[in-house]
């Protein structure tokens, strides 16, 4: 799961998928086609006014309650939708529209459907913690940022401000997103336990056990090697982005 915060640096082809990929925005690649590119306009249109709703979402609930907790049932269905609606980026880069992964996009999207679904849908008690909504906001920062980001380059015309915000931003939002995951998955940790929610004892007639207690912890832990190596990349990236756009100023 850590790898699918890494939203914040991805293929600058404007395809909706490609999303902790190399900085392509210093090298020139044939784009989509005509039908590909309106399609593709019109998807991350879509899902820049779904992460906006969102916020916006966000912002009435925390103003209505004077409190930012529980603000998680104010938005929680835009939330599911939108965010499996990123499902759509796997199709995009499988039937060739996007030049991605499809492992790599695959990976990073059903990471978050799995943490939308089968822990903060699956185990209602963690609704109600902050770490959700700490994972919340900076997943519709980061996604607001990144469809934007997609629309502009599509539309040959990125304004200056999004690349610097897609490039930057992430040094804060994505330990603040993966912070609010683990907090998140820890604390369903007892319920699921106590539930034996998802799991699967022996004996039965298929002779297969799972426990998704242990399943969860070891998500967990794959945290500690994903999570500095994709930061550092990013960080990488930045630098090779950003600097590439202050030469191309110095010569226009």
């Amino acid at each position: 799961m850590a790898a699918a915060s890494a939203t914040a640096v991805a293929k600058g082809n404007g395809g909706g998928g490609g999303r902790a990929g190399d900085a392509s925005g210093t090298r020139k690649k044939k784009g989509p086609g005509p039908l590909a590119t309106a399609y593709l306009v019109i998807y991350n249109v879509v899902m820049t006014a779904g992460w906006l709703v969102i916020a916006v979402g966000l912002v009435r609930a925390y103003l209505a309650k004077g409190s930012y907790h529980s603000l998680y049932y104010s938005i929680e269905k835009p939330l599911k939708f939108f965010q499996t609606g990123a499902l759509l980026e796997v199709l995009h880069c499988a039937i060739g529209i996007v030049p991605s992964s499809v492992v790599l996009t695959s990976f990073q999207v059903m990471s978050r459907v799995f943490l939308i679904w089968a822990v903060t849908h699956s185990v209602k008690e963690v609704q109600t913690e902050d770490s959700v909504l700490l994972f919340v906001i900076a997943w519709t920062i980061t996604e607001i940022i990144r469809y934007s980001f997609y629309t502009f380059s599509l539309l040959n015309h990125l304004p200056y401000l999004i690349k610097w915000a897609r490039y930057t931003l992430f040094i804060v939002l994505y330990p603040m997103g993966v912070s609010g995951e683990l907090l998140t998955i820890y604390a369903a940790l007892p319920f699921v336990r106590q539930a034996g929610l998802y799991s699967i004892s022996l004996p039965n007639k298929y002779n297969f056990s799972f426990d998704y207690y242990a399943f969860l912890i070891l998500i967990m832990i794959s945290y500690i090697p994903i999570f500095p190596q994709l930061y550092f990349h990013m960080i990488h990236q930045r630098r090779k982005v950003l600097s590439h756009t202050e030469e191309h100023k110095k010569f226009e």
